[in-house]
Formats: C-alpha cells, structure tokens, sequence
C-alpha cells in the first residue's frame, strides 16, 4: 500500500556525513546528560512504601492523587488496580519516617475526606533498594540479550555489515530516549524500562526493511554504485516509513493525552523512541552500511554450475 510515490531517488548518501555528524553530537549530549544528571529513578528502583486502599465505591483517582500529592508526596504513584474500586499507591521513602508511619498518616487523610467512607487498607508492603538494584540489573541483561539477538538475526538473514550498522543505530536511539530523561529528570520506572525494549525491537524492523530493499536492488540494479542503490532502498521505502510509523505514533499520542500519569512517560518515552527511530534507521544505519564497505558480493552470492564454473545470479 502507498499514498504516494517519489519517481526521482532522493540523494540521501550524497549527505551521509552531515548526517552522521548530527547522530554523533546527538549521541555526546545525551551521554553528557547521563553522566552528569543521571536519572530520575521511581520507587521500583530506589525502594518506598506500596499500599493498597479499597472504597465502597468507585474510586475517583484523580482526586486520590490531589490528596496523597497534598501531603508533599510528588513523586507518589497512584493507579487503579483490579476492580474500579481498588486503588495501587506507591510512596516514595522519606528520611525519619519508616514505612508503617507512612502508611498510616497516608490511610487517615484518606479516610478523612468525604469520599473514603468505609476505606479499607487491603496491604501494606515495603519495597527495599535491594529489590530495585535487582530490578536495574535484570532490566539492564534484558537490554543486553535483545541487542545480542538482534545481531545474530540481522547477520544471519543478511550480513555482518547490516547487523553492526542496525545495532549501531538501535543503541542511538535508546541513549537519545536515556537522555532525555536525565536532561528533563522525567521518572524512570519500569514502564519506561519497556518501552525501551519495545523501541529496541520497532527501530529494527525499520532496519530490517531497508536492508530487504537494498538487497534486492543489488540483483536489479546491476549498474547502479552502492550510493545509488542505497538511494533507492530508502526513497521507495519512504511511503510505507510515513504510513507505518504515522499510524503507531497515532496510537501513542493517545495514550500520551488520555492515558493519565500512570501511562504518561511509557507514552513520552515511545514518541522520542519513534522519531529518533524513523531517522536512525534511514540516516544512520544505512551510511553506516555503506562506511562498512557493503558490496553486491556480500549479498549476492555466485551460482556454481555442474562443471565448477560460477555465473552471475
């Protein structure tokens, strides 16, 4: 399916350094950032009280975060959970008040406004650092095991190249998403976390499509420079590129707007994954194919005939 199609290839190579440049200073900053402010991490990573409060009727969420905020908790988590009546509330540890003092202070402001008559207080659970260095940790092997698999994907249906180039590319976009949330010190919690992973996972299937494309153009554009065939790799890719990430950042931006504080970085952190995603895996990993030194032989293998001779496929 197309809308539109572009009959003259756009030069992208002939402007790969230019591009290359901006995904290196892009890169730099966003490590800058890391390094210097570091991140923002919720109580999943860094330990806080979570409890679970249950009314008798439905529970107004927004009006449960404006009291629990109200008691100078800003970074506290406040969700449905289960039935409409259940309420999921994560505190953030406070120095001098231990975690039964504060779900108690929390549970009688509750069960002091109006709308907390017959509140019940269903758990009350301690969430350690310990748990949240472990949580780092598996997420952090989570990272490690899609880049590696990635990898082994892309050099085994294409070239080492490709799978340098597309890793290369993936990793881009997820220290950009990293560094956004250190420049901004937007929450980062496991929500985030996955949409990371997801974003890891959505860039290279861009990736895998561009490269699909300039493998086939290999067979059909014999004449053509390996700038001319990436050219037309991505110019004839570009139709399905705006469809494709258009409708997913149509979905997104859903959730970013009607989603709640409870979706709203999964949200932030899928909108700057997508974006960064559509350029890195047009104007990053493809010139990077192409500094690699990917050639027709590498994709196109000879067909050996009867008497051991080779012909061109």
């Amino acid at each position: 399916m197309e809308f539109f199609r572009i009959r003259r290839d756009i030069p992208f190579m002939r402007h790969a350094i230019v591009f290359n440049a901006i995904s290196a200073l892009t890169f730099v900053l966003a490590v800058v950032f890391i390094a210097i402010r570091g991140f923002h991490f919720s109580i999943e990573f860094t330990g806080g009280t979570l409890m679970e409060v249950n009314y008798a009727q439905a529970a107004d969420v927004a009006s449960v975060r404006g009291l629990v905020e109200a008691q100078g908790y800003a970074d506290a988590q406040v969700q449905a959970f289960g039935t409409p009546s259940d309420v999921l509330i994560r505190l953030p540890l406070r120095k001098g008040e231990s975690s039964a003092q504060q779900s108690d202070e929390l549970l009688s402001v509750l069960k002091a406004d109006p709308a907390g008559a017959g509140l019940e207080l269903r758990r009350v659970e301690f969430v350690g650092p310990q748990v949240g260095e472990e949580l780092f940790e598996n997420g952090a092997m989570a990272l490690l095991v899609v880049v590696i698999g990635i990898m082994v994907y892309l050099a085994l249906r294409f070239e080492w190249k490709f799978a340098v180039a597309a890793i290369v590319a993936n990793l881009h976009d997820v220290v950009i998403i990293l560094g956004f949330f250190a420049l901004f010190q937007w929450e980062f919690s496991l929500s985030v976390l996955a949409a990371v992973l997801a974003i890891l996972g959505y860039s290279v299937n861009e990736s895998v499509i561009i490269a699909d494309r300039i493998r086939e153009n290999f067979r059909k554009m014999r004449k053509a420079s390996v700038d001319e065939v990436i050219d037309n790799a991505i110019t004839s890719t570009i139709s399905r590129t705006i469809i494709t990430h258009s409708l997913t950042q149509v979905m997104v931006l859903t959730m970013l707007i009607f989603g709640g504080p409870t979706l709203h970085y999964f949200a932030v952190a899928l909108t700057i994954g997508i974006c960064f995603g559509i350029y890195s895996s047009v104007l990053v990993m493809a010139p990077l194919t192409r500094w690699l030194g990917v050639s027709r032989e590498d994709l196109v293998k000879p067909v050996r005939k009867d008497d051991g001779n080779t012909v061109e496929p």
